[in-house]
């Protein structure tokens, strides 16, 4: 049974089962079951990655869903390095001294998304506060580079910050991806505990950056599970869509380590569902929520949906 319950003068989701029950050191819910990380696809797409020595994500952040996207035969690219210059609470990317940008690296991107046959391209990135233009060069040059190999195909972007520079956005935007997508990934009131070296109003800047452009979708993702309350949601909600969100993912925060933030709350995935009413009523037209979704889960049927 849902309900809407009130704490402290907030606004929180509560379910009637104990499965709701609040608390850092309860073991994961039966719906966070995911598959298991084999299978002759899975061997097949390691072993291209591992071929031309690219990174992805799916593997530096150990993201839940790895075996059943290499099971499709899909995988995000991470560039530039595997060492991330910030060093978030949530994530699982290590952080250190980054790797100096490999000239090489946008051609063995597109090469690895020919030989997978990747529909919709997936880059991401470590954030790179070292770079004067935060690697927006590079995401510039691996959608030129792919678009060589598969034109036909659509590619989707997702960036760090960029430290707010609107003038390194613009080298990214200058190469028309079709989906540019930075996560905002939780609510202000978090950010200091969650994101240090972030800040949620640059966040929408850079969102704000790519509104309103011809031919590119505007997308966030966030996790829930750290504390937000659903009154925060709704105004994240609210503000996404007011600086040009259309797409959105939302899923459940899994702290990698016993060094990470805790698991304030496992949502139960009726919640999901409620929030994705609440983001549609907001304004944002086309929701990925769900436990296990991340912010490029299934991006290819994502980027579908949204142009059916």
């Amino acid at each position: 049974m849902r309900q809407l319950a009130e704490s402290e003068g907030e606004e929180t989701v509560q379910f009637m089962n104990s499965a709701s029950t609040p608390g850092p050191t309860r073991r994961k819910p039966s719906w966070l079951t995911v598959k298991p990380f084999a299978g002759a696809e899975f061997t097949r797409v390691s072993g291209l990655l591992n071929d031309l020595h690219l990174q992805t994500v799916c593997q530096e952040a150990n993201c839940p869903n790895r075996g059943e996207c290499f099971n499709r035969g899909t995988a995000v690219f991470l560039i530039l390095g595997p060492k991330c210059t910030r060093n978030c609470r949530f994530c699982d990317v290590a952080p250190g001294l980054p790797s100096p940008i490999d000239p090489s690296e946008p051609l063995r991107v597109a090469e690895a998304a020919r030989r997978m046959n990747l529909r919709h391209v997936v880059i991401t990135s470590v954030t790179r506060d070292d770079l004067a233009d935060g690697g927006a060069a590079q995401f510039a040059k691996c959608i030129v580079e792919t678009r060589k190999l598969l034109p036909e195909s659509t590619i989707e972007v997702l960036t760090p910050d960029l430290r707010g520079d609107l003038q390194a956005l613009e080298i990214v935007l200058k190469e028309t991806p079709d989906v540019f997508n930075h996560n905002v990934e939780t609510v202000p009131r978090l950010y200091q505990s969650v994101r240090p070296g972030a800040d949620y109003l640059r966040s929408l800047r850079v969102l704000n950056g790519a509104r309103g452009r011809a031919n590119i979708w505007v997308k966030s993702g966030i996790m829930v599970g750290l504390g937000e309350t659903v009154d925060e949601l709704k105004q994240l909600f609210d503000d996404l869509a007011v600086n040009g969100v259309s797409l959105l993912t939302i899923g459940q925060y899994l702290a990698p380590s016993s060094q990470h933030l805790p698991v304030e709350r496992y949502l139960h995935p009726d919640e999901f569902d409620l929030l994705r009413e609440f983001a549609n009523a907001a304004g944002i037209p086309t929701v990925f929520s769900g436990p296990l979704v991340r912010s490029s889960y299934l991006a290819d049927n994502m980027m579908a949906l949204s142009r059916s």
